[in-house]
């Protein structure tokens, strides 16, 4: 699968009992991003830091990045300040690491490309 397969999918509304992807399944995903994506918090987040030279380009990634996880009804933890963009994905459902969260980061790397 490749980034443009995984911007093609829909997330799927998380339900209880799912499991979270392993740390190789999620490595093995993760290379489908573009490759500021990193595994963090031990393979049950992922994460993309973008830098800017200011403020308003951080806040208008920020807010792309929220619409677009809106639209998908799978929300990252967003933080940005002046210079700066952070985003992390996880599915709290699963306690981990989903398909639905390499969706969402593949979405964002189309839009911002």
């Amino acid at each position: 699968m490749d980034q443009s397969n995984l911007a093609e999918k829909s997330c799927e509304p998380c339900k209880g009992g799912v499991a979270p992807l392993d740390a190789d399944a999620a490595a093995a995903l993760l290379k489908d991003l573009h490759a500021d994506w990193t595994l963090v918090e031990s393979a049950t987040m992922i994460e993309r830091k973008l830098t800017f030279k200011g403020f308003a380009k951080a806040v208008y990634t920020a807010n792309l990045a929220a619409y677009q996880a809106d639209r998908e009804g799978h929300h990252p933890d967003i933080a940005f300040g002046w210079g700066y963009c952070t985003i992390r994905f996880t599915s709290h459902e699963a306690g981990g690491l989903t398909e639905n969260d390499f969706i969402c980061a593949a979405k964002f790397d189309r839009a911002v490309a």
